[in-house]
Parts: C-alpha cells; sequence; structure tokens
C-alpha cells in the first residue's frame, strides 16, 4: 500500500470489493501531519479552531480560499506534537489536540477553504466552509456535505465498508466529521479517470477509477464525492462565466430555516445522496414562499439523522429496520422512499433515486447515450442548444452517469409524462430522459460484476415492493435519469438529475453550458 494507506482486516486486494484506507501511523518518529476543523462550516467574526497531529514540533500551515486562482489568507508556522489516533476515528472522531485558532476576519470572502499542511516528509490537506453573514451573490451554492461524511473514508469507516459491527468488518452508521478528509477529497488529482466507463461487452466490468486509486494511494471514493470531484469544477466553471456564488453546506441548511432567505435561487451539484428531515423542511419552506432550485446532481435517496452539534451524521441504511432505534417511525434512515418515512423523494425534488440509480458504467447502462435524451426542445430551459426532439443533451462528454434519478412515467402521443400515484405535490414537466437500472445484468460467470451485481436491486425491491420476485425486480430495476421543471408551491425546482453533469462543463460542451446558463441566469419562464 501507498503511503499512510493499510488494509482492512477482511481486504482482497481486489481495487473494487477489497477495504483499503488512510490512517495516521501509530509511529511517532515516521514524518507525518494531519489535521481538521472543529466545525465544517464558518462565518465572519466566528473562531475557526484546527486540531492537529504530527511528528514534527511545528508545521507550516496555508489556508486558501480555493477558485481558479487561490487566494493566500494564512501561511504561518504553528506548534504540533505526535497524539494517538483512536481505532474508531471514524466513528467518534480523532480527539487531537487544538494547534491553531484565529477570529475570522470580515473581508474574508464566501467559498471552500483549503487548508494544507507541512512537515518535511508529509502533507496533508483539509478544509472548510465560509458561508456568508448576508447575500453577497445572487446565487447559493449548497454543497452536499451529507454526502460528503457518508463516503469520507480516512480512518476506516463510512456509510459503505467500515470496521465496525461484531466481526470489525461492516460499514459504520455514525460516521464524525472531527477526522481528516479523505485523499482526493479535497483536490483531484489531474489524471484521475471519472466513474463512466463502458466495458467490453460479454466481458466482466471494469472500474478504472477504483484501479487508479489502488495503485496511486488514493481513497477508494474520491470519484464518488468530496469537493474536488463534483462542485469544485462546477465552481470554476462558474468563475470563468463571471458567476458569483455564495457557499452554504447541507449541514447549515439543516440548522438554520433561513439559510437561503435572501436568495431568489440556489444551486445543488453532483452527487446528492445524504438528507436530514430537517434539510427537506427547511428547502420546501424556501421553495413554497418561492425559491428556485437548479439541481445538477444525482441520487436523491438516503433519510440521515445528525447529532445536536452537527458532527455525527447516522444512516443504518440496509440494516434500517433491524438496528434503527427509530426504525418504527418516519425518521427511520433507510431510503426516502420507504413506507415508514412516508415522505416520498419526489416531494421536493420531482424526481428520486429509487427509480433511477445507475448509468454509464458497471453493466448499468453503461453502453447507453451518455446524455439525456430531449423530448420537449421548445422548453425554456433549451432555448440557444440548436437541438430538437430526439436529439442527446451531453452525450459527447458523458454528462448522463453515473447516478441518476427519475420517476414512473408513461408515455403519451411521443412524450412522457409522470405517472399518477407518485406522491408529487405539483406539476412535473419532463424535458429530457434516459434510462438507468439498479441490476448489473451478466450473462454467466464470465461477465459477471462482483461489485453491485443483483443486490441494489434485491434492495429497492424488498425495501418499497415488500418482497423479491421476478416482478418486484423487474420493477425495481427498470428505472431512467430525467431533466425536469417541477413546480411546488410558489418556487420551482429544475433538475437536471445526473451526479456527472459537470463533466459536460469540464469538456466545455457548448449545449451543457447554455443549458446550465439558462438555468443560472436566466428567466425560468
Amino acid at each position: 500500500m501507498q503511503g499512510f494507506f493499510v488494509a482492512g482486516p477482511y481486504d482482497d486486494g481486489d481495487p473494487v470489493t477489497g477495504h483499503y484506507y488512510e490512517m495516521a501511523s501509530e509511529d511517532p518518529s515516521r514524518p507525518q501531519v494531519w489535521g481538521y476543523s472543529d466545525r465544517l462550516s464558518y462565518a465572519p467574526g466566528e473562531t475557526l479552531r484546527l486540531h492537529a497531529m504530527s511528528s514534527a514540533t511545528k508545521a507550516r500551515l496555508r489556508i486558501e480560499r480555493d477558485g481558479l486562482t487561490p487566494v493566500t489568507l494564512i501561511d504561518t508556522e504553528i506548534a504540533t506534537r505526535f497524539a494517538p489516533t483512536p481505532a474508531d476515528c471514524s466513528v467518534r472522531g480523532c480527539d487531537w489536540p487544538l494547534a491553531f485558532e484565529t477570529l475570522i476576519p470580515a473581508d474574508w470572502q464566501s467559498g471552500v477553504h483549503v487548508v494544507t499542511l507541512t512537515i518535511d516528509g508529509h502533507s496533508s490537506q483539509g478544509m472548510f466552509v465560509l458561508k456568508p453573514i448576508k447575500p453577497k451573490a445572487k446565487l447559493a451554492m449548497v454543497l452536499a456535505t451529507g454526502t460528503w461524511c457518508a463516503y469520507n473514508d480516512w480512518g476506516g469507516s463510512n456509510h459503505y465498508q467500515g470496521l465496525c459491527g461484531p466481526t470489525g468488518g461492516d460499514f459504520s452508521a455514525e460516521v464524525s466529521l472531527l477526522r481528516p478528509w479523505a485523499k482526493g477529497f479535497v483536490r483531484w488529482p489531474e489524471d484521475a479517470p471519472r466513474i463512466p466507463h463502458a466495458s467490453p461487452l460479454l466481458s466482466r466490468p471494469a472500474y478504472p477509477h477504483m484501479d487508479y486509486a489502488r495503485t496511486k494511494g488514493i481513497s477508494k471514493k474520491y470519484a464518488s464525492s468530496g469537493w474536488a470531484a463534483f462542485e469544485r469544477p462546477f465552481a470554476l466553471w462558474c468563475e470563468t462565466q463571471g458567476i458569483a456564488l455564495d457557499y452554504f453546506t447541507q449541514h447549515d441548511l439543516h440548522s438554520d430555516p433561513a439559510c437561503l432567505d435572501g436568495y431568489a435561487r440556489a444551486v445543488i451539484v453532483g452527487h446528492d445522496e445524504y438528507w436530514t428531515w430537517e434539510m427537506r423542511d427547511h428547502l420546501d419552506g424556501w421553495l413554497d414562499r418561492g425559491g428556485q432550485l437548479a439541481r445538477f446532481g444525482g441520487n436523491f435517496f438516503w433519510q440521515t439523522r445528525l447529532s445536536a452539534d452537527l458532527l455525527t451524521q447516522t444512516c443504518h441504511k440496509a440494516r434500517a429496520e433491524a438496528e434503527d432505534p427509530l426504525a418504527q417511525t418516519d425518521r427511520i434512515t433507510s431510503y426516502w422512499d420507504h413506507p415508514r418515512a412516508a415522505r416520498p423523494a419526489v416531494a421536493t425534488m420531482g424526481l428520486t433515486g429509487s427509480m433511477g440509480v445507475y448509468a454509464g458504467w458497471s453493466r448499468c447502462a453503461a453502453h447507453g447515450s451518455g446524455g439525456f435524451t430531449i423530448y420537449r426542445p421548445d422548453h425554456w430551459v433549451m432555448q440557444g442548444t440548436g437541438l430538437g426532439y430526439g436529439d442527446v443533451l451531453g452525450a459527447a462528454s458523458k454528462i448522463f452517469g453515473y447516478e441518476v434519478d427519475g420517476i414512473d412515467y408513461e408515455t403519451r402521443k411521443g412524450l412522457p409524462y409522470p405517472a399518477d400515484g407518485t406522491g408529487l405535490q405539483g406539476e412535473l414537466t419532463i424535458v429530457g430522459l434516459s434510462l438507468a437500472t439498479t441490476l448489473s445484468h451478466s450473462t454467466g460467470r464470465h461477465d459477471e460484476d462482483h461489485f453491485i451485481g443483483t443486490l441494489d436491486a434485491e434492495e429497492v425491491a424488498m425495501t418499497i415492493y415488500g418482497e423479491i420476485t421476478s416482478e418486484t425486480l423487474g420493477l425495481a430495476s427498470r428505472g431512467n435519469g430525467c431533466m425536469a421543471e417541477y413546480r411546488r408551491g410558489k418556487g420551482a425546482v429544475f433538475n437536471a438529475a445526473s451526479c456527472e453533469w459537470v463533466a459536460g462543463l469540464i469538456a466545455r460542451e457548448r449545449p451543457v453550458e447554455v443549458v446550465t446558463r439558462n438555468l443560472l441566469q436566466g428567466d425560468w419562464g
């Protein structure tokens, strides 16, 4: 293993199915320096506190506001010391000593701020978000920090794999913010592949991004979540277009019902999978009062809970019915579309992950078009693209993947409409739609997928339909992803519901850029 990566107790050595993670060394003589902030976000006038541990007595600290040209705000030397790292740090936090604190000046600009700690022989990066005291930009970007927390595997455990349970090999239902961010979450490796990949037919699916990660010493989840994968390239594109953003976290939205007051429009980007009940309450309220949400993201799926101090996220996922203390209530940390939650995902976003999910990778619609097939080219969002009925938006840059949101629909006279009984609380207009699935199909052992396989389709079938049969597996695996306008209350959501939308901006694919500008700056019909 490279760097500070170690193998988990049940690691099989495979980049896809194996379990490895980055962890501080127990050896106090090995050059290392690590740190984390005591909160995820701050406002000017509040105190930033950084906790750290190191083999050295001093470390160089640099804090920069990230952007096309990063702005250095602090560059100084701080005292550090070695401290042990608890084995359950992913769950309970690292409990390292306070190494630096400062009152955040009023002139620091809202944004994602990168914290770099350096000693001879090692350097590491963290980040925190600076939110504005009052609106300065017209657009508020709400960072998908619930998903960041779910995927961060520094220390060994996240909501996918881990060191928990009776065998010490289960994922953790609880994850802590009081630990470093996984390598690749803050900065994207320049030569790293994105997730979409179409393996040759009749062969076992390949996952180049996970092969890369294990070979290079990068978090296995670098391409799934974090600032670097989705929001950062979107923010950099906005900067090139002269589009200003104010930054908030989903944690801010959770704790502050007035978080988005003062903004006519907000933006969510990338992998947007984990939400609390309170986040939805506060977003719904803002939408109903007239807010407009432009969502360039996918996989609206899981209900979570946050601790009172916002530092621990809980999601029992597939184990919720058996293990969640609130399993018999609507706060069960399972699918939003779980019958006990009684709060369909579509009620907020117009679309849901349980009717979409995978496209463009594994054996899940991997050989599809890679873009959204357009059904309503006269819709205002398509103005200036030049695309017509049946054309595909974003195919060249593969914007349709790797996880998408859809809805049960029917086609009448060549146009898709939402089916009855979906749980919508307003009118939904489907502009574009392509197919997705939860099932990684195979024809035999030679092309069988050992990662997704049939497990996700079976889980959806059991959770939503109550049993696993050929019929419910079909219902669970025949999904889609949509571009759709959802009118709710006095406001609206335009859901370009794909994690990989940002790939079109990275590639500067003109029609994708046009639609993005229409949503950020245009008149919403």
